[in-house]
């Protein structure tokens, strides 16, 4: 049975790409339908953390100075996550931090950590939202309410959360296509990148 890992950050900036490093990160381990699993830790990168980013995570300079050092921390969730495909709610930004922070604490690239993404299959799914933000979806779907907005775990969970929500849409909208067959994170990748109108026929190229 496949368990996917469900990530979260919360960092300085946008993207590593500008300077920007992570602060915190969660991952939630989802299989057979439920959470099986979690973990969370701030990371001190030695970055600074702007006033604006402050306010918007609760995660202050202060709390940075008595964490862990980030390699630290991304070896532990490399290890919690080992062989797990992953999901984020916008992964491009996930992503980004994935790789620039595991290849700082010397790690090297697992094929199995593969990206999926709830912000690509909800704009499939649910056109219907006024939006595809993680907080108006979790509305929407009255998914648990996991704690504070912005903080890794919280996200993460509510992320989680989603996917499972997701898995059983996908399992009714397409229950001939399915045929009980597992909602697999490997369909996901290809239904997030199919047109909303081809989810069918995106099925079906897939040999289901």
């Amino acid at each position: 049975m496949e368990t996917i890992a469900v990530i979260d950050f919360e960092t300085t900036g946008i993207s590593p790409g500008q300077g920007a490093r992570a602060t915190e990160i969660a991952a939630v381990l989802v299989r057979g339908g439920q959470i099986v699993g979690r973990y969370q830790s701030l990371m001190n990168s030695g970055a600074w953390v702007p006033p604006f980013i402050e306010q918007l995570t609760g995660i202050s300079n202060r709390m940075l100075e008595r964490a862990p050092p980030a390699e630290r921390v991304m070896r532990e969730v490399l290890d919690f996550t080992a062989g797990c495909p992953l999901v984020a709610h916008n992964a491009a930004f996930d992503r980004g931090f994935w790789q620039a922070e595991r290849a700082r604490a010397g790690c090297d690239e697992d094929a199995a950590h593969a990206f999926a993404c709830t912000l690509l299959l909800a704009r499939r799914l649910y056109p219907e939202a006024p939006n595809h933000r993680l907080g108006t979806l979790a509305k929407l779907h009255a998914l648990p309410d996991g704690g504070r907005a912005h903080r890794a775990l919280a996200d993460a969970e509510t992320a989680a959360h989603l996917l499972l929500r997701m898995q059983d849409d996908l399992r009714v909208r397409f229950a001939a296509e399915l045929a009980e067959r597992a909602v697999s994170h490997a369909l996901l990748a290809r239904l997030q990148r199919a047109q909303r109108s081809g989810l069918r026929r995106c099925l079906a190229e897939a040999g289901l």
